[in-house]
């Protein structure tokens, strides 16, 4: 039998509510494996077992569930039958055996997990058992630091399974539970690793895109439509608004002073991305800021930022430095689209001496030199919407 044996650590915590999170992850591994042909996702004593049909790619498999929220780590694995009453290895220890000879290596160790404790062998009497048999079998040595190889052994009560490659997933909770929030996507290296950050704690994800439109090409909006199709593959389903705001800005610059421009676009940005997020039934909007690391996230210039949304505005990155966040793009698989060249909207007519610390009632001021209303609801009627679906 061939299946995947599905392993997550912060789901065991949950208490009375544990059902509610495996039954999702369960649901999400369903979704993100609905076109292999999977026959079954089941629960089975602190693991999810998934069977897998013939026809299913060992690799596709895996790139499927790297990429499913609430997974720590999984394997895919052989099944042998185990006799509660008589437990005997024979047939365990055969079958790694013969799944060794096509292997190289020199060192190896066993390590096993008994999820059924009704088993008379302990996990440490099963891990010397089949090693034992490799090492007369195959004739290698064990070894349990830095050893070549390890095989990974899972006990139930009616099988056993075992496989020589543990792969982690992405960990967190499953896509879901957490409710929905915006996230403001700019292109940039930052904001799809906060999207990401809020997807792995379980939240659906919606994707807001400011572009200079009609003052700068769509460089920027297709970069944000490759980051949303990747950022997709752990939601399996999103929704992308671009916001054409290139006039918006123009009519920023001509009626304040241009020292506040950045922060004047941004508190804009916030203003539209919240009518679409409550449009959409979001609880909250999610930002790219790092503390410091720009004109626009000094203490001062967040705290006057974010007075002008009324929803809850979440900051993943904000302790991060560019560094950490870099390094997680990688991983993520964004930072070679996020650093193509692109024409940034919030780069557009930026002064030379931005305000640093900016006064919220200097700004409330300034802004009465704009018509409000008239800007957001010109965002919102502009407003372009992609859907994009994963795997599709």
């Amino acid at each position: 039998m061939r299946c995947a044996i599905v392993h997550y650590h912060e789901l065991a915590l949950k208490g009375r509510n544990r059902d509610l999170f495996e039954d999702r992850l369960v649901r999400n591994i369903q979704l993100a494996l609905k076109d292999l042909g999977t026959t079954r996702v089941e629960k089975l004593r602190s693991r999810i077992r998934v069977m897998l049909p013939a026809e299913a790619g060992g690799e596709l498999v895996r790139e499927r569930l790297r990429r499913v929220c609430g997974i720590a780590n999984f394997f895919l694995a052989q099944s042998v039958p185990l006799n509660l009453a008589q437990p005997r290895l024979d047939d365990l220890n055969a079958a790694v055996i013969e799944n060794l000879r096509t292997q190289s290596f020199s060192t190896f160790r066993v390590t096993a997990k008994r999820a059924d404790k009704r088993l008379p062998m302990t996990s440490m009497d099963v891990e010397r058992a089949v090693g034992a048999a490799v090492c007369e079998g195959l004739g290698k040595r064990v070894s349990l630091k830095d050893q070549d190889l390890t095989v990974y052994i899972e006990l139930l009560s009616k099988e056993a399974y075992f496989s020589t490659e543990k792969i982690e997933g992405p960990g967190g909770m499953p896509v879901g539970v957490s409710g929905t929030v915006a996230c403001l996507l700019s292109g940039g290296i930052d904001s799809p690793v906060a999207a990401f950050r809020m997807i792995k704690r379980g939240c659906r994800a919606m994707f807001v895109h400011f572009s200079g439109r009609p003052l700068v090409s769509r460089a920027s909006e297709d970069k944000a439509r490759d980051l949303a199709q990747i950022l997709t593959a752990y939601l399996h389903e999103s929704r992308l608004y671009v916001i054409p705001f290139g006039e918006i800005q123009r009519d920023i610059v001509v009626n304040t002073p241009a020292p506040f421009r950045v922060v004047l676009y941004r508190r804009m940005m916030l203003r539209i991305a919240e009518a679409l997020a409550k449009k959409e039934q979001c609880w909250g909007l999610v930002t790219g800021d790092s503390l410091g690391q720009v004109a626009s996230q000094t203490p001062e210039n967040l705290s006057v930022i974010g007075e002008a949304a009324e929803l809850p505005i979440l900051r993943p990155l904000i302790g991060m430095d560019k560094l950490e966040i870099t390094d997680e793009a990688r991983r993520l698989g964004t930072y070679e689209i996020s650093i193509e060249p692109d024409q940034d909207c919030c780069k557009l007519f930026t002064p030379p001496h931005p305000s640093t610390k900016t006064r919220l009632d200097v700004l409330q001021n300034i802004e009465r030199a704009l018509d409000i209303p008239r800007l957001v609801k010109q965002g919102l009627e502009k407003a372009e919407l992609s859907t994009f679906r994963f795997p599709g």
